[in-house]
């Protein structure tokens, strides 16, 4: 089997600084780093994480927190983080909790048990004593696309998003807008946020019948929140802004089915600019979060978090805050006259 100094005698040079390469941490020069990467590969190294771990007295594993009914676009995250980790060397584990009390616990039972160098959380938790655990325990924690106060968090501007996206159905003459959103989550209630706060600057009545609350952010309740919507408005609505591409493709799908047109009778926007979202018909109008960068970032902080490499120290409730961008697609259209 070949190991650290195996890989150091080839390269002539130090087992330490093989050692640096291979935790993925910097002070090794380019060429150096080049040639002990290239006899990895050549050899078929494959670190021993018992050995690792006995050694630096940690599990190389970091748990990820998602949702038990998660998204295109958590899934599409989730992939991003976990290649990102495991190129830093690090195992992942999962723990898939439901937003109530009792799922909750289960998952906070388990990370005890498990003890995972950090965390990330693409899940957000209502249970205070979850972070408060983390947070007791020293162990580091990162939350992708929501914030939590004290923990350093990775996301867009989800209220300017929303109403950058409600301005655009603004500026093309629609008034009659209205939104399906998800309930029990922070981003949920932020994107909805912006929605009323771009009617209410344009002059227009902010009341809640205009916004149906599903329990999941799916294309599926995208297609019973758009039948509740038609139950409660008729015909008497132009556009519509969802707060999720998959609520936005099955408010589509209903709408559809109903006989309305997309956009010659409602305009429709979605939230993430998941890959589907260009490829449906009409290819969908949609904020675009960047999917790749909140991916990348998540998974270094994790990684600098955990070894202190870098000088790193987020201080506590830092924010990094990532530009969004409105996508306008076929879905969106000037009001009829």
């Amino acid at each position: 089997m070949v190991s650290i100094k195996d890989i150091a005698k080839q390269a002539g040079m130090s087992p330490s600084t093989v050692s640096r390469v291979i935790n993925g941490k910097k002070h090794v020069n380019s060429a150096k780093r080049a040639e002990i990467l290239r006899l990895i590969e050549k050899t078929g190294y494959v670190p021993n994480k018992a050995a690792r771990s006995m050694v630096l007295k940690r599990s190389y594993t970091v748990g990820i927190v998602i949702p038990d009914t998660f998204n295109i676009f958590q899934r599409e995250l989730f992939s991003i983080i976990e290649r990102n980790l495991e190129s830093f060397g690090y195992y992942t584990l999962f723990f898939f909790a439901k937003f109530e009390d009792q799922s909750e616990e289960a998952c906070l039972s388990r990370l005890k048990a498990e003890k995972p160098d950090g965390v990330i959380m693409l899940h957000e938790m209502k249970n205070p004593a979850f972070y408060e655990y983390l947070s007791l325990a020293g162990i580091p924690v990162v939350t992708a696309t929501f914030n939590y106060p004290g923990i350093l968090s990775i996301h867009v501007n989800e209220e300017q998003a929303a109403l950058e996206a409600v301005n655009h159905l603004l500026s093309l003459g629609h008034r009659n807008i209205m939104m399906i959103s998800g309930d029990g989550f922070t981003f949920g209630r932020q994107r909805a946020e912006g929605f009323f706060q771009a009617l209410m600057a344009a002059g227009l009545s902010w009341n809640e019948n205009r916004v149906v609350f599903v329990r999941h952010y799916t294309a599926e309740f995208g297609m019973y929140g758009m039948r509740e919507l038609l139950l409660r408005a008729g015909r008497d609505f132009t556009a519509l802004f969802a707060a999720t591409d998959e609520l936005a493709i099955g408010a589509i799908r209903t709408l559809k089915d109903e006989g309305f047109r997309v956009p010659e009778d409602v305009s429709v926007v979605g939230f993430d600019d998941i890959d589907i979202a260009n490829y449906i018909t009409p290819r969908l109008t949609t904020v675009r979060q960047p999917i790749k960068e909140i991916g990348e970032r998540t998974a270094l902080a994790m990684h600098r978090c955990i070894s202190g490499g870098d000088g790193f120290n987020p201080g506590p409730g830092k924010e990094q805050i990532l530009p969004h961008r409105l996508i306008i697609r076929e879905s969106t259209a000037a009001m009829a006259r």
